[in-house]
């Protein structure tokens, strides 16, 4: 049960950065979810559409490669983020009318925080948020990078790619985000150093 309302607590933070920060303040998005806006933009595709076709190999290969249990837990954290979204969505408790630069560069700094934090709550206890989390701790679990240098390196290149229909200065704010989330993700999910045993050395006493 601890681990489950860790998830839970994660993605209640994740959603909130997500909403009221990134959505208010216009950061864009990385990941699979731009990816899913870039095929809008691209060829007018439902973005729900492309996110589960994005997200459904890597759950069934998990499925196969870390059990059912893992692929309800990812599952469990995937619904909670929407269920959560949509929750501060219909609350909507706060509001930021001045959305000048310092602003903005604070909310950015701020989502990556919260979203970081959250993200790290929830892999951490086992969970992942859809089909770019699964596939950062594969790649890490191979390559031995963290999974939030993964996260990040993969949320830059759909950002850099996004450039194509998004300012360069909401950009830029997103990459910040990011790289900040990313870092917290590092440090949150780092595997503790084994301290080896070191015998005392004998001292002969006169």
């Amino acid at each position: 049960m601890k681990r489950i309302a860790t998830i839970l607590a994660g993605t209640l933070l994740m959603a909130f950065g997500y909403y009221t920060l990134n959505e208010q303040f216009g950061l864009a998005e990385g990941g699979f979810i731009g990816l899913s806006l870039l095929g809008r933009y691209f060829f007018d595709i439902n973005p729900a559409i492309t996110m589960l076709a994005l997200d459904l190999p890597f759950f069934i290969g998990a499925f196969f490669l870390k059990g059912r249990r893992f692929v309800m837990e990812a599952l469990l954290s995937a619904g909670a983020l929407s269920v959560f979204y949509e929750m501060w969505h219909r609350f909507d408790l706060f509001h930021f009318p001045e959305q000048a630069w310092p602003a903005t560069l604070i909310a950015a700094l701020a989502s990556g925080v919260v979203t970081g934090y959250g993200l790290g709550l929830v892999l951490k206890s086992g969970g992942a948020t859809g089909g770019d989390d699964l596939l950062s701790m594969a790649l890490s679990k191979m390559t031995g990078v963290s999974i939030g240098t993964i996260l990040f390196a993969l949320d830059a290149l759909v950002l850099m790619i996004s450039l194509v229909y998004l300012p360069l200065s909401l950009t830029l704010y997103t990459l910040l985000a990011v790289g900040v989330a990313g870092r917290i993700v590092t440090v949150m999910t780092r595997e503790p150093k084994s301290v080896r045993n070191v015998k005392p050395i004998p001292v002969n006493v006169k």
